[in-house]
């Protein structure tokens, strides 16, 4: 019984078809990236398609996570698999620490600096060579129509509430 779509998070995306035999080239969001191996039972979304598929083995070739999903062994097949994401059940990720969180779990908090202004909710996050940088988009109430960008430090991060649905910043909001 396949998970409900609200409850799958995206952990990486397929990119292209890799060697002969059928392999796939894994753009992973885990940390470190080859943690989307873990999962060995993957559900692929592009647009409305869904596809169950199973991993049968994968590596980390130089830069580039390679996978093998079972029963794929044919290279034009692999391709018509470009551009779907990898998604798993919320229920299968790790338990993290205090103080962790999963960037969906990031998306949709309103993110209010020291002065108590609103700058705007969480858009999405991605990941820059230093450190993760969030985009901040105006929302209602927020003190102007301005996106920023923020980065996901100590530094700039105070404190997250997700009961309250807040991040408290650090930053300077004519930045």
């Amino acid at each position: 019984m396949p998970a409900p779509a609200e409850d799958l998070i995206v952990l990486g995306k397929i990119v292209s078809v890799h060697g002969i035999r059928g392999e796939v080239k894994v753009y992973s969001f885990t940390d470190p990236v080859d943690n989307v191996l873990d999962y060995r039972r993957w559900t692929l979304k592009r647009d409305n398609e869904v596809r169950q598929v199973e991993v049968t083995s994968g590596r980390l070739q130089g830069k580039v996570l390679v996978a093998k999903l079972k029963g794929l062994d044919d290279r034009e097949v692999a391709r018509t698999f470009a551009g779907f994401e990898i998604c798993v059940p919320r229920s299968e990720l790790p338990e993290l620490s205090d103080g962790e969180f999963y960037w969906y779990q990031l998306e949709g908090l309103k993110v209010i600096d020291q002065a108590g202004q609103l700058l705007g909710k969480v858009d999405h996050l991605f990941e820059t060579g230093a450190n993760d940088v969030m985009v901040v988009k105006p929302c209602v109430d927020s003190l102007d129509d301005r996106e920023r960008l923020l980065p996901y430090t100590e530094q700039c991060v105070l404190s997250i509430d997700l009961s309250a649905g807040e991040m408290r910043v650090d930053w300077d909001a004519d930045f």
